[in-house]
């Protein structure tokens, strides 16, 4: 569950694409919204890591430096594996 101080970090993965939001549950609330539709790099693990630095900076930008990871029932390895890392890198604490 994500909270206002803590919101939820939820990846969504199809067949072509990955998704991350940030969400506050409390509220019902979607912070931040990314897609590798919205990058420019092409490999899987490439644009993983991009989407993890993207939605990191954009947390940052909200204030937000803790949170929930919910790695929607995929195994932690790959592309999650990726995401995570690289909003670590970013500065994201969870």
């Amino acid at each position: 569950m994500g909270t206002p101080e803590r919101p939820r970090l939820c990846v969504h993965k199809s067949l072509r694409h990955l998704r991350v939001q940030l969400i506050d549950d409390a509220a019902s609330k979607t912070l931040v919204s990314l897609s590798t539709l919205m990058l420019k790099t092409t490999g899987k693990l490439a644009s993983a890591s991009q989407l993890g630095k993207e939605v990191a900076a954009k947390a940052q930008a909200l204030g937000i430096k803790e949170i929930v990871f919910d790695r929607g029932g995929y195994p932690y390895h790959g592309q999650v594996k990726m995401i995570a890392e690289a909003a670590r890198e970013v500065g994201l604490i969870f």
